[in-house]
């Protein structure tokens, strides 16, 4: 079992990962069980048996208390979730388990009590209600989901939460019994780390986990550009080589065009990704360097001379990107087919990795991309869905998915990829949960790299993201089952591209 813990999360931030990777589990994509942990901001969630009348306030007042209030898909009424509260989600396959709903509350119950007791507190059930219980005040509430015997929502224990705001609804919808706190009972909390520590072990204990894998996922970042930011700037006569033969082939990539950190280091290792289809960008993304003006018409030689300069620089791996042509019916899909067609006549022993634009989604010209068989089909769905409409505003996150969906559903054979950006204001909760969307859909392969932005006019930074981030990221990836994940502040979708391939090549044979 993966344990997850977020710190403090938006409460629609860690619903959307527990449907997202529920949906990835019901698709056959993703195995592990997986216990989130976390604290919310001020939140009221009403379940499916819950009533608006349980809430007692105006939306004035939970307006003027920053406590938003969500219906959501879980068993139970109305109850509150806030700072002091260790909240946790077990995303667990019940068929493991004994397929008992029931027995399953009993556990959870059980380990609170148990984690309870570690702290002096004797807790115990109540013959009417679910939860667990110190006399007749409740300490803490649970109310689950599950579909598929896979479950989801969980349990919210009181460490030292403002308890005055469970005064503003009618608690799990109980007249005439408490709330309390483990601060309120003990005359001081003890430290969150400790309670989640003792809680995983009684988890672990009571569902008779063998293994369980803990990793932490709310490392604070920096908000200005810390020492360790630095790539990797070298110049020798390879580099000056593949200039050389850039100039000389009229050919551009995106390494120069979209102003990569890591464009020296590339191409003194004798290696580029290649940007077909000219300079100029169709689509006003605010976090991308490339040009964005009058296209030029599509150069039918192109093709050739790409192939050409790989056979020169003898790539055992090339990756060939665009940029985005909305401007072309097809979105030059049939420029990328005889770019690949180009280099399997010319350097035949050549693997080929593209890097696709949405195509509008149009099926017919994925169809294309898709009968030229290139290893690799990369689709990189750049940022969380939330943001889109700041980062992308032409683009769409579910048309990214879908992209990719299609490819793995027409040609299982051909691995797919995906990258994203952070460092644009989105949680931990929120990566996970696009990682699970992209596993959902069989995705392969997986790239998460820092947002740098290319000038004062693009979106600006909101955070350089701590290196132990990206640690938790790649193993987020690891454990959602893809075959390889590459993450760090310098990484890019096609950084290192053959690394990822032929490892997992390595590990499958």
């Amino acid at each position: 079992m993966l344990v997850l813990n977020w710190g403090l999360t938006p409460y629609q931030h860690a619903w959307q990962f527990q449907e997202s990777y529920t949906k990835a589990r019901r698709q056959g994509k993703a195995d592990e069980d997986v216990l989130v942990l976390l604290e919310h901001p001020p939140v009221i969630t009403v379940g499916r048996s819950g009533v608006d009348g349980h809430i007692l306030v105006d939306s004035l007042t939970l307006k003027e208390k920053q406590c938003e209030v969500y219906h959501v898909d879980r068993g139970g009424d109305v109850t509150y979730h806030g700072p002091g509260q260790l909240v946790g989600y077990p995303l667990l396959d019940l068929k493991r388990y004994g397929k008992d709903v029931h027995a399953y509350v009993h556990n959870l119950e059980e380990v609170i009590i148990r984690t309870l007791a570690d702290f002096g507190i004797i807790a115990g059930r109540d013959e009417k209600y679910t939860g667990v219980w110190v006399g007749e005040d409740k300490i803490c509430a649970i109310g689950i989901g599950a579909r598929n015997w896979l479950s989801f929502h969980g349990f919210a224990l009181n460490i030292d939460a403002d308890l005055s705001y469970f005064s503003f609804i009618t608690p799990c919808g109980i007249r005439g019994r408490g709330v309390t706190s483990m601060e309120k009972l003990l005359g001081a909390a003890p430290a969150m780390q400790e309670v989640r520590s003792r809680l995983i072990a009684h988890f672990q204990a009571v569902f008779q986990i063998a293994a369980v894998t803990e990793t932490d996922g709310r490392w604070l970042g920096d908000t200005r550009p810390p020492s360790w930011l630095k790539g990797r700037v070298a110049s020798n006569q390879n580099a000056s080589e593949v200039h050389g033969m850039l100039d000389e082939l009229a050919l551009n990539t995106v390494c120069s065009g979209a102003h990569c950190p890591n464009m020296g280091e590339c191409y003194a290792s004798r290696t580029a990704t290649f940007m077909i289809l000219g300079s100029q960008c169709t689509r006003q993304c605010r976090f991308c360097a490339v040009q964005k003006g009058q296209v030029q018409p599509v150069d039918a030689g192109e093709p050739e001379r790409v192939a050409h300069m790989i056979k020169r620089l003898g790539l055992q791996y090339a990756v060939i990107t665009s940029v985005t042509r909305d401007d072309l019916p097809d979105g030059g899909a049939e420029h990328f087919a005889r770019t690949i067609e180009a280099i399997r006549r010319i350097s035949p022993g050549t693997l080929i990795e593209v890097l696709i634009p949405d195509l509008q989604g149009n099926e017919a010209a994925l169809d294309t991309v898709i009968a030229a068989r290139p290893e690799v089909i990369n689709h990189n769905v750049e940022t969380v869905p939330a943001l889109y409409s700041e980062v992308r505003p032409q683009a769409n996150y579910q048309r990214s998915l879908a992209v990719l969906d299609y490819v793995k559903r027409q040609a299982p054979h051909i691995k797919t990829k995906s990258g994203i950006m952070v460092g644009l204001g989105e949680t931990p909760a929120q990566v996970a949960a696009v990682l699970a969307d992209l596993r959902s859909i069989g995705c392969d392969f997986l790239t998460v790299g820092q947002y740098l932005a290319p000038s004062a006019q693009h979106i600006a930074i909101k955070e350089y993201v701590a290196p132990e981030q990206f640690v938790h990221y790649r193993e987020l990836a690891e454990s959602f089952g893809f075959l390889h994940a590459a993450s760090g502040p310098l990484v890019r979708s096609s950084y290192r591209a053959a690394d990822g391939f032929f490892q997992k090549e390595r590990l499958s044979s």
